[in-house]
């Protein structure tokens, strides 16, 4: 996964979104960077439409095996959901003649309101208008749905049998899909018939106490409370659900038996493990608890240090004898909000990433930059409260983007290290109006400092250039929001070659 497939010929040159000298990607890697840096919601750069526009157009410029494998392995290995679903829909454009699209489409979809999504967005690139807005869909992905729906019980139909704009009706009677047995026929007449029973949902549950009518708001209080021990009890509310709503539970003034449970919950390896959530989401949960004065708020975030120390666990790290330097970008563009509904930045991936990384590793200086760079000394642990620490350093250092000041750093204290990381939307730049480059300042440091260093660029933003044309071994290029990205790190230091990781996926 050693993505170092750049070519150091004038013809590459570009420039980026602040008009300093930058390098293209081929296709492949254009596209792979696109995706897994993107929840198709507007960056600081670039609209969502702007985005899926150039997704689109580079699927057409690769290798339709390479479009599949890319969308299984950003559904698997990156725990995307949206990206993957518009890669095979766009795929079945302009791929005809084999089951490719339609054994990736069975593959992808994990949860049954993906069928509809598809479908949704199956639509929209197909700009359909007229009242039957999904006649003549592709066979393959008509195949692929079908085969879809025999994944799935009739909870977890229900749990996403929502009056969305295609239902899951309309997509049982597009995909005709193939019973396995009488009881799965069963399951398909009650889609049909609008049977399916009401799942027990944390959603439907307080949904259907708020129906209910009280005598006081004490005795509403104290309803509200029992409904939430109750779900909490059930083992039925996702982790997911766990996580967004423990403010919700704080403020219901659930028992202290009740958050003990919470707290074992979310800190245990299995449901943490089994989750598969991006490492940024226990920053999002542990920020929430932060802001607030509730009781029992110390030992819920103490669990969510723990949850974020399994994330980590398999991260490979490095020694005492390897000298790393990791640097997360705080400039301007990287405060955009990855989503409409989200509080979460790039700046907070990137520091969430960065304190992982420095969790699993010995000998490592840590800091962010800006107009300036400032080396900030944190312990090991504690990821989340040192994402926070950084994170309430906004301003200290610009809004502007001189990674290059980094590595003069390094060149006036005459510091040798072995790898230099920078987390970042790659839109690096001189902001002093001179000619000072992430480049050029490399090209001095590698000179007269240290040789044998390597760069890693961690891109999470995805506009699909770099700072640097890369001529010597020496600079590699991982991308995503995923705590996998360090499963690409540890290829690197291998010596496999590039995206290997979704040439490897069997179709």
């Amino acid at each position: 996964m050693k993505f170092n497939i750049f070519k150091s010929s004038k013809k590459k040159a570009t420039k980026n979104h602040e008009g300093a000298i930058a390098y293209t990607m081929s296709p492949r890697m254009e596209l792979y960077t696109a995706v897994v840096t993107s929840s198709l919601s507007n960056s600081f750069y670039e609209g969502d439409q702007e985005r899926l526009k150039r997704i689109i157009g580079l699927i057409k410029k690769v290798d339709p095996i390479f479009v599949a494998k890319l969308a299984i392995y950003t559904r698997e290995q990156m725990y995307l959901r949206s990206l993957p679903l518009v890669l095979l829909v766009e795929l079945s454009k302009v791929h005809r003649g084999d089951n490719l699209v339609s054994k990736a489409i069975e593959r992808v979809i994990q949860r049954a309101d993906e069928i509809t999504e598809l479908l949704a967005y199956y639509q929209m690139a197909n700009a359909r208008t007229d009242v039957k807005k999904l006649n003549r869909l592709s066979k393959q992905v008509q195949k692929g749905i079908a085969l879809a729906f025999n994944k799935f019980d009739e909870y977890q139909f229900a749990k996403y049998n929502r009056n969305t704009a295609v239902s899951l009706k309309d997509a049982l009677f597009l995909s005709h899909p193939k019973a396995a047995n009488e009881g799965q026929q069963v399951l398909f007449n009650k889609i049909v018939k609008n049977e399916l029973a009401v799942p027990y949902t944390w959603e439907v549950e307080l949904s259907a106490l708020g129906q209910k009518g009280f005598e006081n708001t004490d005795a509403k209080a104290k309803a509200v409370a029992e409904k939430w021990e109750e779900l909490i009890a059930s083992n039925r509310l996702g982790y997911m659900a766990l996580l967004r709503n423990l403010r919700n539970i704080l403020q219901a003034g659930v028992s202290a038996n009740c958050i003990e449970k919470v707290a074992q919950r979310l800190a245990d390896p299995v449901q943490v493990r089994k989750s598969k959530q991006l490492p940024f989401r226990f920053l999002s949960a542990y920020r929430e608890l932060e802001a607030t004065s509730l009781q029992y708020v110390p030992s819920l975030m103490s669990a969510l240090e723990e949850a974020v120390l399994t994330s980590a666990e398999n991260i490979k790290g490095f020694d005492l004898t390897t000298k790393v330097v990791l640097a997360a970008d705080v400039s301007g563009s990287m405060y955009k909000t990855i989503s409409k509904k989200s509080k979460i930045r790039c700046f907070d991936i990137g520091l969430v990433l960065s304190m992982l990384l420095r969790n699993r590793s010995k000998n490592v200086v840590t800091g962010i930059f800006g107009d300036s760079w400032k080396q900030v000394n944190l312990p090991k642990e504690n990821i989340l409260a040192n994402a926070l620490l950084l994170n309430s350093m906004e301003g200290s250092v610009g809004y502007a983007t001189n990674a290059y000041k980094v590595i003069s750093a390094l060149i006036a204290q005459k510091k040798a290290v072995d790898k230099v990381m920078f987390f970042t939307d790659l839109q690096m730049w001189d902001s002093s109006g001179g000619t000072n480059s992430l480049q050029n300042t490399w090209k001095q440091y590698k000179r007269e400092i240290a040789p044998n260093a390597k760069l890693y660029l961690f891109d999470l933003a995805g506009y699909g250039n770099t700072p640097l044309s890369i001529k010597r071994d020496d600079v590699f290029l991982i991308a995503g929001w995923s705590a996998k990205v360090f499963d690409v790190l540890a290829a690197i230091e291998n010596g496999r070659n590039a995206l290997k990781a979704v040439k490897e996926i069997v179709l």
